[in-house]
């Protein structure tokens, strides 16, 4: 039997309203949240973790489920991709960097960042050079690279066959997740604003402690840090839900992670530093430094207090407070003669400054055989525990307890 003309119309417009799945807005809510966070998690573990910093290897089947996830949530091309971040990498915070805020300014790279992304896949140079190692298989030469926006079509078809008029908004929001949280925060406000646990030799920042929302990619100063690490977070109050995908993975054979975050050792004290001593210090100087940080910052904290107590000023003192553990390169202009005044008035944290350079030295002068270096470390902490200044003592014991 035949229905009517207008038994059609009304369930054509009752499908258009409501879709196949006839959810609440909540429930359609909650769908978009749980199918953008999956485009996260295989941007993070897949593209970024696996392929272009090849941290980890993945089993077949995460691997080609991200891959086609990919291809439905974003119509990025894992070569592209990974060219590009590898190009940010190696040309990091210069006028080559495809997404630098530092060169091409914050409004340009949060608003724009997409378009930056789309401009640099268009070099064949950058490909070419930088997108070696990534996956060049019959589904990727013929579906998922061929044809990139198919598949958010076909993400479309199925958001509105499911949810109807409302599918039009669930989508909307799929496909301005990555360009937004990727390409505008993370490459963005991620090289401008935020907190820093390591001197890196970029800008990047942490964004948030709690890596939740963009897949543990709010660690980004750790990220630039430790690059080839598969682990994001290193503090023991920060959280990268990336990592707790991984680790399931790795349960079940789905994941091999290659390298983690290195952690330094330390031991008996030595009666002096050695070439052992040497060897760890330099493989785990991003620690070593910003526990040399907490030392610089503890003694400021002290300086604050006997002025305080005096009735001084301390608005010098405190302006340039943040800029005393930072390396030379990264102290603005504006901030240069505040930090030489303190450095004037305060001999401590002078010291403190001047000895923190000589120790960033031993690893950037190539030039130096090990037994020089060896002996420079020596010296290093003979001096500082003859300073007459106890954080440096302390921090001197630390160094020689330090092993490979």
């Amino acid at each position: 039997m035949l229905l009517p003309d207008w038994a059609v119309l009304n369930a054509a417009i009752d499908w258009l309203a409501n879709g196949l799945w006839d959810l609440s807005w909540w429930q359609i809510v909650l769908y978009t949240l749980v199918t953008t966070h999956i485009t996260i998690a295989s941007v993070t573990i897949f593209l970024h973790r696996a392929q272009a910093h090849r941290a980890m290897d993945l089993h077949a089947i995460p691997s080609h489920f991200f891959r086609f996830w990919l291809w439905l949530g974003t119509g990025m091309v894992t070569k592209e991709w990974v060219a590009i971040h590898r190009k940010h990498h190696a040309k990091c915070e210069t006028v080559d960097d495809p997404h630098s805020p530092q060169t091409r300014g914050i409004d340009t790279v949060f608003w724009k960042g997409a378009e930056l992304y789309r401009a640099e896949a268009k070099n064949r140079e950058t490909i070419t050079k930088f997108g070696h190692g990534t996956p060049d298989d019959w589904i990727e030469r013929n579906l998922y690279s061929r044809y990139s926006w198919q598949g958010v079509g076909l993400m479309l078809i199925l958001n509105v066959a499911l949810f109807g008029f409302a599918g039009l908004a669930v989508w909307a929001v799929q496909m301005a997740w990555i360009p937004v949280t990727a390409a505008g925060i993370i490459n963005g406000i991620g090289h401008y604003w935020g907190y820093r646990n390591f001197e890196a030799q970029d800008a990047s920042t942490n964004i948030s402690p709690w890596g939740l929302i963009i897949g543990g990619e709010e660690l980004h100063n750790n990220h630039h840090t430790y690059p080839t690490s598969a682990k994001f977070s290193v503090k023991k109050y920060e959280f990268d839900i990336g990592w707790v995908y991984i680790s399931l993975m790795q349960k079940v054979g789905w994941a091999t992670v290659k390298k983690v975050p290195p952690k330094l050792r330390l031991g008996t004290i030595k009666p002096v530093a050695d070439e052992k001593t040497l060897e760890a210090v330099i493989a785990n100087r991003y620690e070593v430094m910003a526990g040399y940080a907490r030392e610089m910052r503890r003694a400021c904290k002290a300086e604050i207090e006997v002025l305080k107590a005096k009735g001084h000023d301390l608005a010098t003192l405190k302006a340039a407070k943040r800029w005393l553990h930072r390396d030379d390169d990264k102290v603005p202009a504006a901030a240069r003669q505040q930090l030489q005044q303190v450095r004037a008035e305060h001999p401590v944290l002078d010291k403190m400054v001047s000895m923190r350079e000589e120790l960033r030295q031993m690893w950037l002068n190539t030039n130096q055989s090990r037994e020089q270096l060896a002996a420079d470390l020596q010296s290093w902490c003979r001096r500082a525990e003859e300073s007459g200044i106890e954080a440096l003592r302390q921090f001197s014991f630390k160094l020689r307890a330090a092993h490979a």
